[in-house]
């Protein structure tokens, strides 16, 4: 009974077998294989075409340009803008103009694609000057800094206090302690150099 049981399963494990090899099984994997990769090959199409893939936009170079004038070039490019307001002005650009943008220049994208651009604030703020005088150099320096103020031409004069600051100007005028001022403005100042008089 028991050869007869081992008998029976060797028998139909070689006819399973056979199926695997037969002419029959391969074409049904071979057709179900090429159904299967047409499937994929209209979805991977369909999508192409569906996501624009065909329409590909080289992005223009947007910086330095002012907010008005980019209107007109983005309609040419078929691409929208947002503007986002930068919180730190930079002084190598002029006011609403744009220091970066979202993609980079020159990057391919989609047509309808939103370009981010941040824009140079139109104002910056003013800041009340700061008593300077009798300040060392570099106590001035720090103090400029943490009020946004650049550091401009130092000039020396005879004065027994070597690096004490005596005058400061913005463009040649003379600031005094309290006055207004822009932040991002440019500080000269005059300095003893150590020499009595």
């Amino acid at each position: 009974m028991k050869y007869k049981n081992i008998l029976i399963f060797t028998e139909d494990y070689l006819i399973s077998m056979k199926f695997f090899y037969s002419k029959l099984f391969i074409k049904q994997i071979f057709l179900a294989v090429v159904i299967f990769s047409v499937i994929i090959l209209l979805s991977i199409l369909f999508l192409f075409f569906y996501t624009n893939q065909t329409s590909k936009i080289l992005v223009p170079n947007l910086i330095g340009y002012e907010v008005s004038e980019i209107q007109e070039i983005m309609d040419d490019s078929k691409l929208r803008y947002e503007i986002i307001d930068s919180s730190f002005y930079n002084p190598n650009f002029e006011k609403n103009t744009i220091l970066e943008q979202i993609p980079e220049p020159s990057k391919t994208v989609k047509k309808n694609r939103k370009i981010y651009l941040t824009v140079n604030p139109s104002s910056y703020g003013n800041v009340i000057f700061p008593d300077l005088i009798q300040l060392t150099l570099r106590n001035a320096q720090s103090t400029l800094s943490a009020l946004d103020l650049e550091f401009g031409e130092i000039d020396y004069e005879d004065n027994i206090g070597k690096d004490m600051v005596l005058k400061v100007f913005i463009d040649s005028k003379q600031i005094l302690p309290g006055e207004i001022v822009p932040k991002k403005s440019k500080i000269d100042f005059i300095v003893g150099n150590g020499i009595k008089k």
